[in-house]
């Protein structure tokens, strides 16, 4: 049976729960579901760009940034789809399937064994799994987008006229399910992302962290099919937006074609449209296009809002994320704007704007969006701020002309050496303070006897251990990371300088057998207290556990004095190469608080706004375009951070900041000068006019066909002489 039989044989009277159709339920769970599929996916997909396919920062969050355009474009092309051809119900099942393939592609783009095939741990064949990823988010972006216009719309088909009081609450439960599903997937797929697995060997498991959100996803489509007897099914009316758009074509043809200086000009230029188109259509639309003009400068509060997810997420990887008794991953951190949406919603509305009201101050719903963006532009300067003492805590690596190096004294006894011209002073078993940077070779003299020039390659950081052979001191030099650990990890290596080889191994990772007077390759760890098992050729066993926060690297020192036994582990001491990250992850709650009260204000007024502003029949057409301003910031920020040569990444935060306080002043603006309508009267008063206006253009057009049919009439017997002319 079609959609639009199903439509004639629309159900007078469906069965309900407490005055509730017992569909919504099955919509409501489905929502819920698809919600938490799209935002569990997301909430780990720059992380995912950025440390599985190894891109940089700024092409991740361009591609990132890029998806998200995309998901908020494909809605026109859903709505078009279900009201012209489908209808909501079909074009819902068939962009679903699409959508579920496309995270069941996600979740295989990041199983690394399927091209390992060497079993180091790493991709062999990287363009495969970059062509998956790829594929599933264009799916993932039609399907998610797609579906997006018809499933709220398709619950509220569920109701009577009578029930709309019923519909209200439905709407609020929906937006409930939306952000719950929101809020636990942010949750959980970054505790999902940071188990390990892997058939060969073990990684973070991306697929798991994919393969849930596509599960949910399949769940989601069999709960709405299984819901497919109870529903209320409406044909498709043909889309308004094809309508809208066609009207607005035609009269700036019409208008060209008559641009001449004869032809009398109209009071507007959608008047041109009036050839074709009633002047009831003709309102609506200048109605539309006056919102429209207004949402011109909003794409760039969610170039800001929808940084969350990319910018922000990279910058709580180079801070610190211990809670106490809860560890917070950064991509967790997401999770405190839908936890302060559910808190700030009930008490704007029931406290902050009634208390606004009776302070008789007039709080238009524009000056609440101007508000929101004001907002919004705090959030970046907070995340400026917080990005300033970052780069304050982070080491100076070392530039590509200049090399570093720090020193370790691996003799029983005290040591004074120089290094070009820095006397150090080493204890036995220490290392120098902090790495020394030079910039062409020096001298470095242990001693008597025991002078050498070393020669450091520019741009590296080395760390030079001095040991004792026989009465002579000498060096050995060891190359050290350039860089911060990433995902809030902790670079760990051993120095052996025990008299045997020693194997030691971190839970199931193992630094393999360390001769004497040699480093091990680095291991991450994660934060905690790991114990480190080191053992001998004999078998003998002892257990060393080191304390470790976010992002530090260390160098743990095994002496030569060291000895197996109850108290082997005083004797190892570590040397911390990179400290570990200091800022907390709490700093940035104050970010997440501006930008999530700016969007309360911003989001949720400009939606009602739209819908007080909007004719009847063309509140789809607003919906689509205030989703495509949300496209729009998504493609400004992808251009940004291709365009922009800003180094440190504080002065891309107010860059950004000072773009929307620009973009706040001209709305400003444009806000002071907009007056308020009410569709609805100017509706009626054109429904008073129609009766007239169409007696009066049938009229009209049968004097025009009386003129043509004189016409044609006077032409025959003008052809008829010329003919008995020629003749």
């Amino acid at each position: 049976m079609t959609d639009k039989e199903q439509g004639k044989k629309r159900k007078s009277k469906s069965a309900t729960i407490a005055g509730y159709p017992i569909s919504i339920f099955f919509i409501v769970v489905n929502e819920f579901c698809e919600r938490f599929s799209y935002y569990g996916m997301r909430a780990v997909l720059v992380l995912y760009f950025k440390y599985f396919l190894l891109w940089d920062d700024d092409f991740a969050t361009t591609i990132y940034h890029t998806f998200v355009a995309l998901c908020y474009l494909t809605p026109i092309l859903g709505a078009i789809i279900a009201d012209s051809w489908l209808g909501k119900f079909k074009t819902i099942i068939y962009l679903s399937i699409v959508y579920t393939i496309g995270q069941v592609v996600m979740a295989v783009s990041a199983i690394h064994d399927i091209t390992d095939t060497d079993r180091d741990g790493t991709p062999d064949n990287m363009s495969l799994h970059i062509a998956l990823s790829m594929l599933g988010l264009l799916l993932i972006a039609l399907g998610t987008g797609g579906i997006k216009p018809c499933v709220a719309a398709f619950g509220g088909d569920q109701f009577e006229d009578h029930q709309e009081k019923q519909r209200s609450t439905f709407f609020s439960i929906f937006y409930l399910s939306i952000n719950a599903g929101s809020l636990l997937s942010t949750l959980i797929t970054p505790i999902l992302r940071a188990q390990e697995c892997g058939i060969y060997t073990k990684q973070q498991c991306y697929p798991l962290a994919f393969g849930v959100p596509a599960a949910l996803m399949v769940v989601s489509l069999f709960v709405f099919i299984v819901g497919s007897g109870m529903y209320n099914k409406t044909a498709p009316q043909g889309n308004i937006m094809v309508k809208v758009c066609k009207c607005i074509g035609f009269a700036i043809s019409n208008r060209f074609r008559h641009r001449s200086s004869q032809y009398p000009k109209r009071h507007h230029w959608m008047d041109w449209a009036e050839e074709k188109y009633d002047k009831l259509l003709i309102a609506q639309v200048k109605m539309v296009l006056k919102v429209l003009f207004l949402y011109i400068p909003l794409p760039m509060f969610w170039a800001l809002f929808d940084q969350q997810g990319s910018r922000w997420t990279l910058q709580a990887t180079t801070m610190n994320g211990n809670f106490g008794a809860l560890t917070i991953m950064p991509d967790q951190m997401q999770t405190v704007n839908p936890i302060l949406i559910l808190v700030l919603v009930p008490i704007v509305d029931s406290l902050v704007y009634p208390l606004i009201a009776k302070c008789k101050l007039n709080f238009t719903p524009l000056k609440r969006m101007t508000v929101g963006m004001l907002l919004a532009g705090l959030a970046f300067v907070a995340a400026a701020l917080v990005q300033l003492q970052i780069d304050q805590t982070l080491p100076t690596f070392p530039s590509s002309t200049v090399g570093q190096a720090k020193f370790i004294n691996m003799i029983n006894g005290n040591i004074n050496i120089t290094a070009g011209s820095n006397p150090i002073t080493l204890d036995a078993f220490s290392a120098s303070d902090n790495y020394l940077t030079f910039d062409e070779p020096f001298n470095l003299n242990l001693g008597p006897g025991a002078e050498n020039v070393v020669s450091l390659p520019d741009g590296t950081r080395s760390t030079i251990i001095i040991i004792q052979d026989a009465a002579t001191y000498r060096h050995i030099e060891f190359r050290d990371m350039t860089e911060k650990p990433e995902k809030g990890e902790n670079a760990m290596r051993i120095l052996n300088g025990f008299n045997s080889t020693l194997n030691v191994t971190v839970g199931d990772e193992g630094f393999g057998d360390i001769v004497t007077n040699n480093m091990s390759e680095y291991i991450e760890v994660a934060q905690g207290t790991p114990k480190f098992m080191i053992r001998n050729d004999l078998g003998d066993e002892c257990v060393y556990t080191q304390t470790l926060g976010f992002g530090s690297s260390y160098t743990l020192v095994i002496p030569s004095t060291f000895a197996f036994g109850p108290n082997c582990a005083d004797s190892i001491r570590p040397v911390m190469d990179i400290s570990p990250n200091s800022i907390h992850m709490a700093w940035q709650i104050p970010q997440y608080l501006l930008m999530t009260s700016g969007e309360v204000v911003f989001s949720v007024t400009g939606l009602e706004f739209s819908y007080s502003q909007a004719p009847s029949n063309m509140k789809s057409v607003l919906q689509a375009g205030w989703l495509l301003t949300v496209a729009v910031g998504n493609i400004i920020v992808l251009i940004v951070a291709e365009a922009a040569t800003l180094e440190d990444q504080w002065a891309e935060y107010l860059l950004f900041t000072s773009l929307l306080v620009f973009v706040c002043i001209v709305f400003s603006v444009m806000a002071f000068f907009y007056k308020y309508i009410d569709p609805t009267k100017i509706e009626a008063q054109f429904a008073h006019m129609e009766p007239y206006e169409k007696e009066k253009k049938k009229s009209l057009d049968m004097t025009k066909k009386n003129l043509y049919g004189n016409d044609r009439r006077g032409s025959n017997s003008s052809n008829k002489g010329t003919q008995q002319t020629k003749m």
